[in-house]
């Protein structure tokens, strides 16, 4: 018979045992310290300037909207603001930017959708719309305006639904660009009302007004704040707002909802928001100081003035409305095949 193989016993020397307990020890103590830093940072902030970026350039809707918000937030945290722009790739650039900075609150940025809704379909992006930041709350929206030249045929939204069904191919509609909120808000009446309109992009807002207002283009989803002048002038005929409410600028024109295309819902909006990796006490502090600046009257009326309704929201419903409106950006998108430039 073959030898019975004794049990095999391994002694592990005392030293080992000792430097193994020593390493845990050394990095229970390390992530005990960096929690106690991180505490001990947040319960001081902000203590510093803070620095805000913009994904667009100044004189800008980011920047109107952030100058008067900024002027509120400095003393409700005790410290100066500063905007600084980061434009390109229509906000991507500054979103890349912030994805990557420390997460000690001394660096957010007030972004509006764009690069979180809509460019995560259109093409690679660096971060991921919700896991690379920290949202800290939503501050206000803002839909697209359907106008129309004041001598148009059409009175209404309902006439250019029943034009477009009974001439599928004859008529169009402008807007600032491709992939922008207004092409959206376009294509997203003709998912809901299954109606054939053919986008016309232009270089900018305001080229496609001008020709809006010389009658050369049928139609036009247009920011708000750029109709209002020439609203209010007669230069045009507003139809309907795209937003669930009725914008405060333009309180007697009736939304897409209320002319029978029930949650329809295409707006623009800005958020403050961080990178991945803030500790709590700071976004509670932020939140709770941009919860508080939602409350001043006299920013509402200045947000009311850009055709941006102040909407101030918690970070959880922030994130919420995020997941939202990618899901439907997304679908929108694919149906319609709509590409980046």
């Amino acid at each position: 018979m073959p030898p019975v193989m004794g049990r095999l016993t391994f002694r592990i020397p005392q030293r080992t045992r000792r430097q193994t307990m020593f390493k845990k020890i050394t990095v229970i103590a390390l992530a005990l310290a960096s929690a106690w830093a991180t505490h001990a940072q947040a319960q001081g902030y902000p203590n510093k300037p803070i620095r805000v970026v913009l994904g667009y350039t100044a004189g800008g809707a980011a920047d109107a909207v952030a100058r008067p918000l900024m002027r509120v937030l400095e003393p409700l945290l005790g410290q100066a603001i500063i905007v600084e722009p980061k434009p390109g790739t229509a906000g991507g650039v500054a979103a890349e930017f912030i994805s990557k900075v420390a997460p000690d609150g001394y660096t957010l940025y007030l972004a509006d959708g764009g690069p979180f809704t809509t460019a995560p379909h259109l093409s690679k992006v660096s971060y991921h719309h919700l896991n690379s930041f920290t949202h800290i709350g939503h501050v206000c929206s803002t839909g697209s305006i359907m106008v129309v030249h004041p001598t148009s045929p059409f009175k209404s939204v309902a006439d250019v639904v029943a034009a477009a069904k009974k001439e599928p191919d004859k008529w169009s509609y402008g807007t600032s660009g491709i992939a922008g909120p207004h092409h959206f808000s376009g294509e997203l009446l003709k998912s809901v009302s299954g109606v054939n309109l053919l986008h016309i992009p232009y270089k900018g807002g305001a080229p496609a007004m001008t020709d809006l207002m010389g009658n050369q283009v049928p139609m036009l989803f247009s920011s708000l704040a750029a109709a209002v002048g020439p609203y209010k002038s007669g230069k045009l005929r507003a139809l309907a707002v795209t937003s669930p409410k009725r914008s405060g600028a333009f309180p007697d024109v009736p939304t897409m909802d209320e002319l029978g295309y029930k949650g329809f819902d295409s707006t623009g909006w800005f958020e403050l928001m961080g990178p991945a990796g803030m500790a709590p006490e700071l976004v509670a502090r932020l939140s709770q100081a941009l919860l508080k600046a939602g409350e001043d009257k006299n920013l509402q009326e200045q947000f009311k003035q850009l055709g941006c309704d102040a909407e101030f929201l918690t970070p959880a419903q922030t994130v919420e409305k995020i997941k939202s409106d990618h899901a439907k950006w997304g679908k929108v998108i694919k149906d319609a095949n709509i590409k980046a430039e």
